[in-house]
């Protein structure tokens, strides 16, 4: 059966070859595809191609004496960092004196080269000579610099403007371990990574997505350990990615997962760059978009998202308990309000007599069956979630804490729900709160109402079969070729050495035996 993803790009290609026309930004005609000799008419492109936008700066200026040659430099205000702009571009073509002692005048052309070579004392400038990768440029945070009388123009890279500075992790603190996260700039996000592993084999290709938006993607990965077909696999569906804009991480997690009907997450999120060091050493690829912070990691398994970083920094003994704790946790997140239904309803044999009676004496005034009264209940703590992660940071923690307090408080009390079942949601609700990862929580979330309902229809039954049928479903997935339940479907025991628990580090000598085909061995 082919896959999700494989399908809805022969869908779109089908709507594509219907419609006869269609807008590419690519395909401007406003303007040339090479640059003309003269200035001002290269100018005057560059303004008509963006409108005249009043963040586009343009600076002429002339230098060399006796001759004069007219030069400008352009680049958009909010991108460029104005220090590298002011000392290290304008102020060396302005003041450059060596120019007067040439033997003979230098020729547009000619000047080009030499202020590449013998002024700009930036990192990198390179010469382009058509205006489709001088408006991709300029728009990338770098400076174009025109001479009157040649087409070609200097790229000098100036990246900068105002970025957020590297932080402490939000959604995935640790008490032990680096503090630091990623933000939304791929260069810095990139060098994080490497300062991890100084290798040379750590390759990165860039490309960019969105025929508008011009989103730079990063594929990162160790050469020698990544599997070929795993990444032949991750750049040909990247490569299939045709859309008008990619605005984030998320965008190309939906155009490249493998099964899009799925609630499990088969693609890892992580905002942690100890998290993609250790990733990437077992084999896997990264994949950063520029201007997210969270990058994608692939392939993924379940176990990944009962796994923490702060697993690695403790002892192995401890780890493996906390480990134990999560999927417990995830358990009665899942199954916890199932359960509490299918015993009251189904069989309350099942209760020791004396909570049974403590129970039918609370349900005597309650006026709804008890999946209305599960429903209701759940359905109020998601809107109290809801609202405290919306709102203001202040607000939202006195909301969530209060209003949680208070309905449930005011709901016993006016008959509405039982104390047990307010007992029960509040426990299901801690109990989600130790999943680390926030999107097998959400998919998690969204299971326990199917396990509700079953429960309400056919008891223990009911929640035996939709555990089946959760398993079957699970089991079928693939994340990049790469089975969701591996290592215990299929079982390996190689791979048991991280899995549930973690041995000691010395006894971790493999690498996951269905990801890296290479170097299998960490010796």
């Amino acid at each position: 059966m082919k896959s999700a993803w494989n399908r809805l790009f022969k869908i779109q290609k089908k709507e594509k070859m219907q419609q006869k026309v269609s807008f590419d930004d690519t395909n401007n005609t406003q303007y040339p595809e090479e640059l003309s000799s003269s200035i001002d008419t290269n100018i005057q492109h560059i303004k008509q191609a963006f409108g005249n936008s009043g963040d586009l700066i343009i600076r002429e200026f002339s230098m060399g004496k006796p001759l004069l040659h007219n030069v400008a430099s352009i680049y958009v205000n909010g991108l460029i960092d104005k220090e590298i702009m002011g000392n290290f571009i304008i102020e060396k073509l302005m003041n450059d004196t060596n120019i007067n002692n040439l033997e003979e005048p230098l020729s547009p052309n000619k000047l080009g080269t030499y202020i590449k070579d013998h002024i700009i004392t930036i990192t990198s400038v390179e010469i382009v000579s058509d205006m489709k990768n001088l408006l991709s440029n300029l728009l990338s945070g770098q400076t174009i610099v025109l001479v009157d009388g040649s087409s070609e123009a200097l790229n000098c890279a100036s990246q900068g403007g105002e970025l957020r500075s590297i932080s402490e992790p939000t959604a995935e603190s640790s008490v032990r371990g680096p503090k630091e996260s990623f933000t939304e700039s791929l260069i810095t996000n990139t060098s994080m990574v490497r300062r991890r592993i100084k290798s040379p084999n750590l390759w990165l290709e860039t490309r960019r997505l969105g025929k508008i938006t011009q989103t730079e993607i990063g594929i990162m990965y160790l050469n020698g350990i990544v599997s070929d077909k795993l990444l032949n696999e991750v750049r040909e569906r990247l490569d299939k990615i045709d859309v008008d804009e990619i605005l984030g991480s998320n965008t190309i997690e939906e155009w490249i997962t493998d099964d899009v009907y799925t609630p499990w997450p088969t693609i890892f999120v992580t905002e942690r760059p100890d998290v993609v060091t250790g990733n990437l050493l077992e084999g896997r690829v990264a994949i950063f978009v520029d201007g997210t912070p969270n990058p994608l990691i692939v392939p993924a398994t379940w176990n990944q998202f009962i796994q923490t970083a702060e697993d690695y920094y403790l002892r192995w003994s401890i780890s493996g308990f906390l480990r134990f704790i999560r999927i417990v946790s995830f358990l009665i997140t899942l199954l916890g309000p199932s359960l509490f239904i299918a015993f009251v309803s189904f069989h309350p044999e099942l209760i020791p007599t004396p909570l049974l009676i403590n129970i039918a004496a609370q349900r005597q005034s309650i006026p709804f069956p008890i999946i209305i009264e599960a429903l209701l209940m759940e359905f109020t703590f998601e809107v109290l979630r809801e609202a405290g992660v919306r709102m203001p940071r202040p607000v939202g923690q006195a909301v969530s804490i209060v209003g949680a307090l208070v309905l449930g408080e005011a709901a016993v009390s006016a008959g509405i729900v039982s104390s047990a079942m307010v007992i029960v949601v509040a426990a299901t609700a801690i109990a989600s709160f130790t999943i680390p990862h926030y999107s097998l929580t959400d998919a998690t979330r969204l299971l326990r109402f199917m396990m509700m309902i079953l429960a309400s229809t056919f008891g223990l039954y009911g929640i035996g079969l939709g555990v089946i049928l959760l398993v079957a479903h699970t089991v079928s997935l693939r994340s990049f070729g790469i089975p969701y339940l591996a290592p215990f479907a299929p079982l390996i025991i190689t791979d048991q050495q991280d899995a549930i628990l973690r041995l000691p580090k010395p006894f971790m000598s493999k690498r996951p035996q269905l990801i890296s085909q290479k170097r299998k061995n960490r010796n």
